[in-house]
């Protein structure tokens, strides 16, 4: 609501405020004890509710890893952690629009190695509960998520299978890898397929949808071959060309 505010996560270096469009900045996060930033998202209807998922989602050779949520009522004054401890790494922080107590979480899990607590999480209580509801297995975690910008019980999340070595990086491959739709706010999901979807083995994919058409999606697939590239389906996920 104010265009002059901004909030940025940083890799490594904690969570930074700017009140002048960025041309100074105040540290936020610096008695936390970690400092790597994944996701930030703010309430819209009570803009100094701020909710801070850590750890960087990008496996590099030198990923640095978070402990999970943190939530502030005063605009990044102070925060409190909120669970998701073991998730490690966080992706994406969504706000339903409709419901502002109901939160959405995409954790990629440990990149070093296999853990449970990664997938799609939700709140329906402003953080203080969690709920997983979608995993698939112990190295597929969740890489990107979203609303339907016309209907919040619609999302869609991007899972993924990646696993980081000190020598070498596995993306993709695993049979669970691939696109989620859910329609009932994130209770129940539904692998997206269909004609024109690339085929398997599938590895990172993100997700948008056209706030003029809800039907409208396009996905940045990494895939094999020519199949990796940007697809876009008009008729909500059910087919798919590629552009």
């Amino acid at each position: 609501n104010n265009d002059l505010i901004y909030y940025m996560g940083s890799v490594d270096g904690g969570v930074w405020k700017t009140v002048d469009a960025g041309q100074t900045w105040t540290p936020l996060f610096q008695h936390e004890p970690v400092s790597s930033i994944g996701a930030i998202a703010i309430d819209s209807s009570s803009p100094n509710v701020i909710y801070v998922g850590t750890g960087e989602y990008c496996p590099r050779g030198d990923a640095t890893y978070g402990d999970g949520m943190y939530k502030s009522t005063d605009g990044g004054k102070t925060w409190q952690h909120i669970g998701l401890i073991d998730t490690r790494h966080i992706a994406r922080v969504l706000i339903n629009p409709i419901d502002h107590n109901q939160i959405f979480v995409a954790a990629l899990g440990h990149v070093y190695g296999p853990n449970t607590e990664r997938g799609v999480f939700r709140s329906d209580d402003g953080g203080r509960t969690w709920t997983k509801v979608l995993y698939k297995n112990d190295t597929t975690g969740a890489i990107d998520l979203v609303f339907d910008p016309n209907n919040p019980r619609t999302l869609y999340a991007a899972m993924w299978a990646v696993q980081r070595k000190p020598w070498s990086l596995t993306s993709g491959g695993s049979t669970d890898d691939g696109l989620y739709k859910s329609t009932d706010g994130g209770t129940t999901w539904e692998r997206v397929g269909g004609p024109g979807w690339p085929q398997g083995p599938l590895g990172r994919i993100g997700v948008a949808i056209s706030k003029a058409n809800s039907n409208r999606i396009y996905a940045l697939v990494e895939a094999e071959g020519n199949h990796r590239g940007l697809y876009r389906s008009d008729d909500g996920g059910k087919t798919w060309r590629q552009v």
